[in-house]
């Protein structure tokens, strides 16, 4: 399971033309999950990034979490973070779920997220996504588990 986690001040998400999802500052998650991979990996993962202390605090410390700053997540599933470049210059997405137990993880992950009292948006999973963020920081985080 991978999630790439980035620190943003506004977020929009649209398929087909059409605004699905926006927060107005927060954290954007994109989500991946590999083949063979558990809930109980989405529940550790959900509770890292719930806590991630990557906000300021009042002496300029990134000390704070999404919830103590009342930010919100937008949450997009991402199969490409699963692609395999190390052959070639075409990724190989051999190692990502398949769509229905990917899709399954994903909310469960979105669901146990909002149990910690993050409100949380979320794309359409599968669609062709078009994403507008305007990052902040920029501050990225990368979680392999």
């Amino acid at each position: 399971m991978k999630a790439v986690v980035q620190r943003v001040k506004e977020t929009s998400l649209r398929v087909d033309g059409e605004l699905i999802s926006q927060i107005p500052f927060g954290l954007i998650v994109y989500f991946g999950v590999k083949k063979g991979d558990e809930l109980s990996s989405a529940d550790y993962l959900a509770g890292k990034i719930a806590r991630l202390r990557i906000f300021e605090d009042e002496n300029g410390k990134m000390n704070k979490s999404v919830l103590d700053v009342g930010g919100e997540v937008m949450s997009v599933s991402q199969f490409t973070l699963l692609g395999d470049v190390s052959h070639g210059n075409r990724p190989s997405f051999i190692e990502a779920e398949v769509p229905d137990r990917a899709e399954e993880i994903y909310n469960y992950f979105c669901e146990k997220l909002a149990s910690y009292g993050v409100a949380v948006k979320k794309g359409v999973f599968g669609a062709d996504m078009k994403i507008s963020q305007l990052s902040d920081g920029p501050v990225t985080i990368i979680y392999d588990v």
